[in-house]
C-alpha cells in the first residue's frame, strides 16, 4: 500500500461535530447514572436478603450479592465516562476555530470507545464473577454458582455495549477526498475505521 497525501474537504459548519460530542455527553450521563442506579439498587436489595430472606441459601447469595454490587456500583463512581470532559474541550476548541484540534480530539474519544470495549474492559467483571460464582458453587450449589457467573457476565456485556459509541460512528462514515499523485488526481471517499479489533483506513472511488 502507499501513503499519499490527501486532503478532505473542509467543513461547512460545525453541525456534525455538534451532533457527536454532545449527544456523546448526553448518552454518557444517561448511561452514567442508569448504571449507577441499577448497582445501587442491586446493593439495597442484596443487603436487605441477606439477613431477611427466608431461605439460608438465598441469604448467602445475597451476601455474595453484596460484594459484587458493591464493587460494581464503586466501579461506576470512581471510571467515568470520557464524552463529558471531551465535550468541554470540544466547546474550547471550537471557539477557537480549531478544526485540526476538534479532529483529532474526536480521534482520541473513538480511540477510549474502542478501549472501553476491549478485553481489558472485561477482565475485571471475569475475575468477580468467577470468584462468585466458586463461592457458591463450594457451598455445594455448581448448578447456581454457574447461574451466577453467566448472569454476572451477562449483565457486564449489556452494560459495555450500552455504552456511547457516536464517536466511532462517525469517524466509521466516509468523506469525500481528494489525492493527488504527480498528474493524476482521483477523486474517493475515505473512512477511518475503529472497530474493538482494529484501527485502520479505507479508501472507494
Amino acid at each position: 500500500m502507499l501513503a499519499l497525501p490527501a486532503q478532505a474537504q473542509p467543513a461547512d459548519d460545525w453541525a456534525a461535530y455538534d451532533e457527536v460530542f454532545e449527544s456523546g455527553a448526553q448518552q454518557a450521563n444517561v448511561w452514567q447514572w442508569g448504571w449507577t442506579g441499577v448497582y445501587a439498587t442491586s446493593l439495597a436489595y442484596n443487603a436487605y436478603q441477606s439477613s431477611e430472606a427466608s431461605d439460608p441459601d438465598d441469604r448467602f447469595d445475597a451476601r455474595v450479592g453484596v460484594v459484587k454490587s458493591a464493587l460494581a456500583l464503586g466501579g461506576m463512581l470512581t471510571d467515568r465516562q470520557p464524552h463529558p470532559a471531551a465535550l468541554a474541550e470540544y466547546e474550547r476548541l471550537k471557539a477557537q476555530g480549531d478544526l485540526s484540534g476538534v479532529q483529532a480530539l474526536g480521534l482520541s474519544l473513538a480511540q477510549a470507545e474502542r478501549e472501553r470495549r476491549g478485553l481489558e474492559a472485561r477482565v475485571g467483571s471475569l475475575v468477580v464473577n468467577t470468584v462468585a460464582g466458586a463461592v457458591i458453587a463450594a457451598d455445594g450449589r455448581e448448578r447456581d454458582g454457574a447461574m451466577n457467573f453467566a448472569t454476572g457476565m451477562l449483565i457486564n456485556e449489556l452494560q459495555i455495549w450500552t455504552q456511547p459509541h457516536q464517536a466511532t460512528r462517525a469517524i466509521n462514515r466516509f468523506q469525500p477526498a481528494r489525492v493527488s499523485l504527480g498528474p493524476l488526481t482521483l477523486e474517493g471517499e475515505y473512512a477511518l475505521v475503529v472497530s474493538p479489533e482494529q484501527i485502520g483506513a479505507v479508501w472507494r472511488y
